[in-house]
């Protein structure tokens, strides 16, 4: 793979745009006039000086990210967009299956932005890496995602699944994607990143990860390289647990936080910090999200990063049973170095989350100065990205959502990707066109896969995977069947005798496979996107033979 690429790093962006009142420069108005989001002046000269006339609440805000349950913004982050200039949202996928009303929604709150004294818009985010997790439904393209991805192990699939799912994103004002995940599948038995990893190798995660960042850029969003400093060799989740990875530093620099060096390289502009303890690196458990020596000592000091650094969401038990509080947790979080603190719920005005931070700022001047240092690099971002013409319109068109969701050129992309993606693992009998497979059985727990298997296998019959299923399989020469998880491999293990061909299709996560080891024609798709499903069924009929390799080693 051609790796030099994907390394460049960014042209500067183009200079701001005269503000909009027609003055050619700030310096030729009124001395004692606002700083506006739009004059003409350096962003890091303009950033300094909004932030100078900020009070001590709009530098909070200006922090701060929150999202809101209900398909239409809250009240309560209506308020802080209008009367506290909050700085950044984060749309969830709780609240996303109406596509138009995602793109409406960004737009109200972008527009009560601009309405603010300084005219400053929102970051807007979401979690849209591709694959499993997908937080913007509705119309949105289901695509194969990134173990797909390192399967087929081209840069280019990675550059235009990012480029693809980003035109999608921007199209609903979307203009800060928490992807590409880096974390390396290096623990098989974690179902907490399992197909979000484009494998266990650093350098192909750098390489993939990398150009998915500069195809998202291309199409005008920004990328967030996730989870730092590595969350992939670990099997607890942190929205209920501090994982803990006990690995050494040498281990760290070796593995872990290679494919961070590339994004870096490549001009990364965002960097989620995670909320993971490394006793064996940091005393006290401390997780990385609140550690200096992570955040300050080793990500901008020594790896040179300097963009922003955004937490994962802080609500999570990781963050808040290490903290004590919701309160407490953002303070260390500021302290620490980050940037942007994310929130999947907005607190009120009253509560200790605001307050105590707020009071803080004012009792000492050291996180009041930690703070405004935030909201500069924070502003500066914001200025250095819409002022560039390839930047996302802060207020979407509604109107066309219909037009450019599902992208009319991903389709095929991402078809075209599945195929390339789709891993031979064993092989006996395939490929086994309809006419050769006899009486067909598809079994599956995702109703998608049924359908794309009728398609290229007009007669077969369907089935669930439940306990029905060898009675079936006994009447059938050939079955099917797509092994979704670990539970699956028990009802697999009860086909044996049927004297059935058994199909293994492996969807998602590859690992479950190697607990059948006595299935002789297992194929892995690694995603249950339609594109995916589509593209097995063609491999088992035989119109291509596949040509994916196995990101992962040791699961025979």
């Amino acid at each position: 793979m051609c790796i030099g690429a994907f390394l460049a790093p960014p042209a500067r962006l183009a200079a701001l745009p005269s503000s909009q009142n027609g003055e050619s420069s700030p310096h030729a108005r009124d001395q004692t006039r606002l700083p506006h989001f739009r004059d003409t002046a350096p962003p890091g000269e303009l950033a300094a000086s909004i932030a100078n006339a900020m009070t001590d609440e709009e530098l909070l805000s200006q922090i701060l990210m929150f999202g809101w349950a209900g398909s239409d913004p809250s009240k309560e982050v209506i308020d802080w967009v209008s009367l506290r200039s909050l700085g950044s949202i984060k749309v969830f996928g709780w609240n996303t299956d109406n596509t138009e009303k995602v793109a409406s929604s960004v737009g109200l709150l972008q527009e009560l932005a601009l309405k603010n004294r300084f005219g400053i818009p929102l970051f807007v985010a979401t979690d849209q890496e591709g694959g499993w997790i997908r937080h913007i439904k509705g119309k949105t393209s289901d695509t194969p995602g990134n173990l797909a991805i390192g399967a087929s192990g081209l840069p280019s699939d990675a550059w235009h699944s990012g480029y693809y799912i980003g035109r999608e994103l921007a199209a609903l004002g979307i203009n800060l994607n928490f992807a590409p995940t880096l974390d390396l599948y290096t623990d098989h038995d974690s179902t907490v990143i399992g197909p979000r990893s484009f494998g266990e190798n650093p350098e192909a995660a750098g390489i993939l990860g990398a150009a998915f960042s500069q195809g998202s850029r291309k199409a005008g969003v920004l990328s967030t390289a996730k989870h730092f400093p590595g969350h992939g060799h670990t099997g607890l989740d942190s929205h209920g647990h501090l994982p803990v990875i006990d690995i050494d530093e040498e281990t760290l620099r070796n593995r872990e936080l290679i494919p961070f060096v590339y994004l870096i390289r490549s001009g990364v502009p965002a960097i989620m910090s995670a909320h993971l303890s490394f006793p064996r690196i940091t005393a006290g458990g401390k997780p990385a999200t609140f550690s200096k020596w992570f955040l300050q000592d080793l990500l901008r000091g020594e790896l040179g990063f300097e963009g922003l650094i955004i937490t994962d969401d802080i609500m999570m038990n990781g963050a808040t049973t290490f903290a004590g509080s919701v309160s407490l947790a953002v303070q260390l979080a500021v302290e620490a170095g980050n940037d942007i603190v994310e929130s999947s719920t907005t607190p009120r005005f009253q509560d200790a989350f605001w307050v105590n931070n707020l009071n803080r700022m004012k009792a000492v001047p050291e996180f009041r100065a930690r703070v405004k240092e935030s909201a500069t690099r924070v502003l500066r971002m914001k200025i250095e990205y819409f002022s560039d013409p390839s930047s996302v319109p802060p207020v979407p068109d509604a109107k066309k959502i219909t037009e450019r969701v599902p992208d009319p050129l991903g389709k095929g992309f991402f078809l075209s990707q599945a195929v390339r993606s789709v891993t031979a693992l064993r092989t006996k009998e395939l490929p086994l066109p309809p006419e050769k497979a006899g009486k067909v059985l598809i079994a599956s727990s995702y109703p998608e896969f049924l359908a794309a298997g009728l398609k290229r296998f007009p007669g077969a019959e369907t089935a669930a995977i439940n306990a029905d299923l060898p009675r079936k399989a006994r009447k059938a020469d050939t079955v099917i069947y797509g092994l979704a998880g670990k539970d699956g491999v028990g009802r697999l293990r009860e086909l044996r005798e049927t004297g059935a061909k058994i199909v293994v299709v492996s969807i998602l996560s590859p690992v479950p496979v190697a607990d059948a080891p006595w299935a002789q024609d297992v194929l892995a798709i690694y995603s249950y996107s339609p594109f995916s499903f589509q593209a097995v069924f063609g491999a088992i009929a035989g119109d291509f033979t596949p040509g994916g390799r196995l990101p992962l080693s040791d699961l025979e």
